[in-house]
Order: structure tokens, then sequence, then C-alpha cells
């Protein structure tokens, strides 16, 4: 059934999971609308994203990975995941990263403000997350409002769930990734709730690298740490025109 379409103000809005580092497409994302909603109350899939991202170092791409607790919790979500207490984070983590970073042009300037970070948040993945995510916003100079998704819980799903936290939130314009369109594109949820569909499409940007060629799609904090105060011209020069 068509669901009454409210009077919703001229607000775009983009809902994320809160990723570990993401990539800086997820900041061009946040970057181009009014509100970024961390859906932090939906399940948290071992191995993803969530918990994971690349760095590039002298001896190629490797991952970085938060231990998770896992056993017996296949039904948890984000927001409830809580990292390894006997796993010693952010110690192993930490000299990796110190190790293979030391050398980039900027890495004093990042590093001691990440290390605290990661220090401060050692119970739950999503607050590690939604905090590293804060920090590398304000640094890429976005001022888009956060939310979280757990802080107005609705009781739909998939496309349906969205458009219930865009109500929730007087948004009009949703700006999805990609990635959804193929299940979007089969849903009227937001046509029939009079909620505007765009999609994201962004132009990795090239920029310094150490060790070799160019390669895309790491962590932001590799864009930050060899390119400092450029960064955030960088990562908006592969926003849509």
């Amino acid at each position: 059934m068509t669901r009454p379409a409210p009077q919703l103000s001229p607000r775009s809005a983009a809902i994320m999971q809160p990723t570990f580092l993401p990539w800086t497409g997820y900041f061009g994302l946040m970057a181009s609308v009014d509100l970024f909603v961390f859906l932090d109350d939906v399940q948290f899939d071992k191995r993803s994203w969530q918990q994971r991202n690349r760095i590039k170092t002298p001896n190629g791409v490797i991952w970085l990975t938060v231990p998770v607790l896992t056993k017996g919790r296949r039904d948890q979500k984000i927001c409830e995941a809580e990292i390894q207490p006997d796993a010693k984070f952010p110690g192993a983590m930490w000299r990796t990263i110190e190790m293979n970073f030391a050398h980039t042009p900027y890495a004093t300037r990042y590093l001691a403000a990440l290390h605290d970070i990661m220090a401060a948040h050692t119970t739950h993945i999503s607050e590690l997350n939604i905090a590293l995510i804060e920090w590398m916003a304000r640094e890429f100079g976005i001022t888009t409002t956060m939310v979280r998704s757990s802080a107005t819980p609705v009781s739909s799903a998939k496309a349906d769930r969205l458009v219930d936290i865009c109500h929730a939130h007087d948004v009009s314009r949703y700006l999805s990734p990609p990635g959804s369109k193929a299940y979007l594109d089969n849903s009227n949820a937001f046509s029939d709730a009079g909620i505007k569909l765009d999609y994201f499409d962004y132009t990795h940007p090239e920029y310094a690298q150490l060790h070799g060629a160019f390669e895309p799609y790491m962590s932001a904090l590799d864009l930050l740490v060899n390119e400092g105060p450029d960064a955030a011209a960088i990562l908006r020069s592969g926003l849509p025109s």
C-alpha cells in the first residue's frame, strides 16, 4: 500500500554503515549531503568493511582488521559488537600503521591523533569506527551533520527502512551509493514516499603515494598522510560536477 508522503524540507541524506577507516568515496558521499546517518542498528557482518580495511605498504596492500567477538553472537547488531578484550587492541595494529606510514610526508600531522582515538575506543566497534570517521571528516573539512540510526530506531527493513529513517529526519532527497542500485530500483519505496532517489557517482582521484604505482581504494587515511592539507581538495576532485 502506498504510504502518504509528508511535506519535506529540501534536505538531502545518505545512510551508510559505520565502516573501519573508510575509503575516500565514503567521505565524498558524506560531503555531498546535508545529513549523514550511521546505520549502526543492523546486523554485524563478520570480516566485512565494518571491522577491516586496507593500507598500502612497501610489501603491497595489507588488511588491518579489528578483532571482534562473534562466537555465539550471530545476530548481534553493529552497535552491539564488542572488540575482543584479550586482543590488546590497538597495540599490534598500531605498530603496523606506525611502521608503514612513518615515512609518509604528513605522518606527524595525523598519527598521534589516530593513536589517541584508537586507544580511547577499545570496547565497541561502532564507537571506534564512528570516532575515526568523525575525526577524518573534520580533517577533510566536511561539516555534514552526522547522526546514528540507533538513536531513532525503526522496525522496517531494506528500502522501507531507509525511507523511514529519511522521514524521521525530514529528508526529501536520498543519495545512495551505486552498490544499492539493483535492489532500490526494484522498489517503489522512495517514489511512493515522495523522496527523490539519486545515485552517487564518485571518480577515485589519484594522489601522491609511496611504494610504487598508485593503488586505489585504500583507506582514506592513506590520502591524509600522503597529501596533508591538499587532501580535502583532492577528495572533492572526485565528486560529480
